[in-house]
């Protein structure tokens, strides 16, 4: 068999793996400033920012950047409560989780081999941290493929290796989303409860938590008896939950 053959093949491989090396160097770098700057924006804002613009209607946006001594602890007792019990204990993923996740996206691969063709493909999920969410809305898309859950991966160990658990949870709350174009702890208490996210009481914070997976659906259904259930359970977990 002639190796000529196989050279473009080689050289094509080679390429793929210098330029995603270079690419993870540059998100590297990016992580790296974030120690010092505020980011400005996030993938997934700009994202959000241009679906709303396409909508036509007038752009409702707020997100204003407050430090981390600024953010009630209620808020961020409340979201370690909800979002990752162990934040400051991990490692930016929790184990126990992702093999679950990994188990549920065989099975349901599984499932959706053995129907005909041309059905959706299945969703893939992960136990996402608060640094993977991070690491997520920071740099990536929203779809859901195993490449992308790769990158996600990479992207968590690099922001838990050069910024503090602190930094990390700075920048996770100032950025998440609360409701159509409301984005950070300070927008939405504002937006919310009329006052500065310093000054968020234990209910408050707590109510903010639990919207944080249906940001949108809850902001348009705030009285939902879920909703309500949910923040007495966040309420009574707050008092464990560990700051960084």
């Amino acid at each position: 068999m002639n190796p000529s053959r196989f050279r473009p093949w080689l050289r094509w491989l080679l390429l793929v793996c210098v330029a995603w090396l270079g690419l993870q160097v540059f998100f590297l770098g990016r992580i790296a400033l974030m120690a010092r700057l505020v980011p400005e924006s996030t993938s997934f804002e700009r994202s959000e920012a241009w679906r709303i613009f396409n909508t036509k209607d007038r752009l409702r946006w707020r997100q204003d950047w407050v430090p981390y001594m600024q953010i009630s602890n209620n808020l961020k007792r409340a979201v370690i409560a909800s979002e990752d019990d162990i934040f400051a204990q991990h490692d930016g993923v929790q184990w126990d989780a992702i093999e679950k996740a990994w188990a549920k996206n065989a099975k349901a691969e599984l499932q959706a081999s053995k129907k005909t063709q041309g059905k959706a493909a299945p969703k893939v999920v992960g136990g996402s941290t608060i640094t993977q969410q991070l690491a997520k809305n920071l740099f990536l898309s929203g779809e859901r493929t195993f490449i992308r859950k790769g990158q996600e991966f990479v992207l968590t160990l690099m922001l838990e290796s050069v910024l503090s658990k602190q930094r990390i949870l700075e920048i996770y709350l100032n950025h998440v989303e609360w409701g159509e174009g409301i984005f950070g702890a300070e927008a939405a208490a504002q937006h919310y409860f009329q006052k500065p996210a310093s000054q968020l009481t234990p209910w408050e914070a707590g109510r903010l938590a639990v919207m944080l997976p249906r940001p949108k659906h809850y902001q348009k259904f705030p009285q939902s008896e879920y909703l309500l259930g949910r923040t007495e359970i966040i309420l009574m977990r707050m008092g464990s939950a560990q700051l960084p």
